[in-house]
């Protein structure tokens, strides 16, 4: 998909299970971003415009999501260990390991930090966090309805691949200020159209580590302890306070991981805040990485 609305060119790379698709704009310090569920490349289009101009954008579809290849199981088994494998490898390809500005949304949170984590620490020189985690649920709180119905019964995997009810849901309710521009939530569907091309949807549910006894617990400890690291680090965070999955409680746990975060709090905007604040975010991350800016 090329058009006025994402005129980027197409890269790809390599894994044993597929090919993975990423934006490679602009030159300068590396901005490196990365969506969750169920978005893909085309959420980070605005930010991509702002910023390509001064810096170097970085932007993946996770294997299964936007224009990457969709395997199947067994040919790849869509857990956070491959998911940061997979990113990872593809960081090293392209040889980003300093200045580097790290942007990250919904599963991006864990999948970013758990690569950023492996690196020095003065490697990430900007930290930009939209509704997302590095840590486990928040204490005391429940997997939310919607990810449970997904995560752990046959009918809500049906209804993620059959119906589309995951991505369908989330265009549906991921904006709170405004619904979604018709061509928007076009586009950020289109990936997305077939039993096949779901895959991804429902494994990024169903591998949602709660505990011990599930894959990936360690990842998600290891990142939080991580966090620490970054207390320091200029940091952004930008947060819808309406959405349905990435409460309230977890922009708390993120105070107290990173007391010294600035916060911009966004009482009507829901999950998809690059979509109902975009006027507002957009211009004060571009101030927010001007000293990091080249003239190249």
């Amino acid at each position: 998909m090329v058009n006025a609305d994402f005129p980027f060119r197409s890269h790809f790379f390599t894994t044993p299970a597929g090919k993975m698709h990423y934006l490679d704009e602009g030159q300068g310090s590396p901005v490196v971003m990365v969506h969750g569920n169920p978005t893909w490349s085309y959420y980070y289009r605005n930010l991509v415009r702002a910023l390509s101009p001064f810096h170097r954008c970085l932007v993946p579809d996770h294997l299964g999501c936007g224009l990457s290849d969709k395997p199947q199981p067994p040919q790849y088994g869509y857990s956070l260990q491959e998911r940061v494998t997979d990113f990872t490898n593809l960081m090293n390809h392209l040889d980003v390991r300093e200045k580097i500005t790290l942007v990250v949304h919904d599963w991006g949170g864990m999948i970013g930090l758990a690569w950023a984590k492996e690196l020095p620490v003065e490697a990430i020189e900007r930290l930009v966090i939209f509704n997302t985690a590095g840590f486990g649920l928040p204490e005391g709180m429940p997997l939310p309805w919607r990810l449970k119905l997904g995560r752990n019964t046959r009918l809500g995997a049906w209804l993620i691949r059959s119906r589309n009810l995951f991505c369908l849901h989330a265009a549906n309710i991921g904006t709170k200020r405004k619904r979604l521009d018709p061509q928007v939530r076009e586009n950020l569907l289109r990936p997305y159209r077939s039993w096949e091309d779901r895959i991804a949807i429902l494994k990024f549910v169903q591998t949602i580590p709660l505990g011990p006894q599930d894959a990936g617990w360690e990842i998600v400890q290891a990142v939080k302890q991580s966090l620490n690291r970054y207390r320091s680090t200029p940091t952004r965070i930008y947060w819808g306070m309406k959405d349905f999955v990435f409460t309230p409680e977890f922009l708390a746990e993120w105070r107290r991981q990173l007391p010294e975060a600035v916060v911009q709090e966004f009482a009507d905007c829901g999950h998809y805040i690059l979509e109902d604040a975009a006027e507002e975010i957009i211009p004060d991350v571009v101030k927010f990485l001007e000293p990091l800016r080249s003239s190249s």
